[in-house]
């Protein structure tokens, strides 16, 4: 009661297809695989771009001392 089985997936499935049609599943399917590469894409930028070492320093020299 708790689990579906196969048969269960495969109505839930026969639904689908003809509610939406093949059509517009074959171009959802598109739609998220893009979706996929463009996100992969901006992580391995910004991978990239974090790597990246600016060179700055910042120059202090101590004037009090005090102890706590």
């Amino acid at each position: 009661m708790g689990s579906f089985s196969i048969w269960h997936w495969l109505i839930v499935l026969l639904i689908v297809v003809l509610v939406f049609g093949t059509k517009k599943l074959k171009n959802i399917g598109g739609d998220v695989g893009g979706a996929v590469n463009e996100f992969k894409k901006a992580m391995r930028d910004d991978k990239v771009t974090d790597n990246k070492e600016t060179g700055n320093t910042i120059e202090a020299e101590v004037t009090n001392k005090t102890k706590q």
